[in-house]
């Protein structure tokens, strides 16, 4: 009999060719979408656009079910993302949904369904290192490698986990989706927050906190002087430099969000570098742990597009890790992700910036 397998189809291409390839390996392939999101005028988000979902799954004779989890995205997603912006910090949703929403609920179908393993349309590889862990490699296609928002998974989720597209490029993905006539070959990829579709965050966030208006304050300079007045801290991440609405004569930056103060610090292109960083919410991957006090190298990813800087991460709490770049990274945002990767691609953990 044919190992069974549950295919998290989100309604795009990636997802139907994992399906369509593992079904053509032999394995027994059944369909699940996880319903994450509504607006409030009834549309879905680009993460479960159940429709098209259904009607590849018919198209590749497959079962097919989706579920609802939209209060366990409003709780492990959209609060922590709201909370983020309220205290200045800017989030990665698609991070805690892949740990406590998507792998949660489909490991968890798969057992109700008497499935071996989950799969995905991601762009990267689980490999199983000489030291027993499972980890996640970089995608052979660096343009779409996914492993940077994959860091908080778990060792049980990763050793349940395949995923079929972390060899192949987008380009070849395609051209198998047309060869075999899938219905969302030409669908593009989405390029939003799926529940930010007009990608305005400050104004979903002021919705979804029911603020009846951003609270506003100082703009200053690195020694606390006085620039201006900023609309209110939820508009403004580290590194911005469009639309803060000043003019000082040279382009400035976002440096620094200081929200027990309600101030926004600007600065030049300089004030943005940093040689050394703090993290905490740890998971580590291909490593099992750090003891405090303890150092190791990695290549550090910062932010998702990043092709990552070389740095010594040493233990330095419970839950904290400090990173020394041996350079200077730019602009990293509280509340953003570090990935730690070793010589090989593959994640020895990663921690949310300080």
């Amino acid at each position: 009999m044919s190992k069974r397998v549950i295919v998290g189809m989100s309604g795009g291409v990636d997802s139907a060719v994992a399906a369509l390839l593992l079904k053509k390996e032999g394995y027994e392939v059944i369909g699940v979408t996880l319903r994450t999101w509504e607006s409030d005028d009834g549309s879905e988000s680009r993460c479960c656009e159940i429709d098209d979902a259904r009607d590849t799954a018919r198209f590749l004779g497959i079962e097919y079910h989706a579920f609802n989890c939209l209060s366990d995205f409003r709780r492990h997603v959209v609060t922590p993302f709201v909370d983020a912006y309220l205290h200045g910090r800017t989030p990665n949703p698609c991070v805690n949904c892949n740990r406590f929403v998507k792998w949660e609920r489909m490991i968890y179908y798969a057992n109700v369904l008497q499935a071996d393993s989950i799969a995905t349309g991601h762009y990267a590889s689980v490999v199983r290192l000489d030291n027993g862990r499972f980890t996640l490699q970089k995608a052979d296609y660096a343009q779409k490698d996914q492993t940077y928002m994959l860091w908080r998974l778990t060792q049980e989720q990763l050793s349940r986990t395949l995923m079929p597209l972390g060899r192949m490029t987008k380009q070849a993905v395609r051209s198998i989706a047309e060869q075999a006539g899938l219905p969302v070959a030409d669908k593009p990829d989405s390029q939003e927050i799926c529940f930010v579709p007009d990608g305005s965050y400050a104004d979903f966030v002021q919705s979804a906190a029911g603020i009846d208006a951003p609270q506003t304050g100082n703009f200053v300079d690195g020694q606390g002087n006085i620039l201006g007045r900023h609309k209110g801290i939820i508009h403004y991440t580290v590194g911005q430099r469009k639309g803060l609405g000043i003019a000082l004569g040279e382009p400035v930056y976002v440096s620094e969000i200081r929200a027990d103060s309600n101030e926004v610090v600007l600065g030049n292109a300089d004030s943005l570098l940093r040689g050394e960083i703090s993290c905490r919410r740890l998971n580590f991957m291909g490593i099992a742990d750090l003891p405090i006090g303890k150092s190791i190298t990695a290549n550090v990813k910062i932010r998702y597009h990043d092709s990552g800087c070389n740095g010594t991460i040493t233990r330095t709490g419970v839950d904290t890790v400090r990173i020394s770049f041996d350079g200077k990274v730019r602009a990293p945002a509280p509340g953003q992700s570090a990935v730690f990767y070793d010589a090989s691609g593959c994640i020895l953990g990663g921690g949310e910036i300080l």
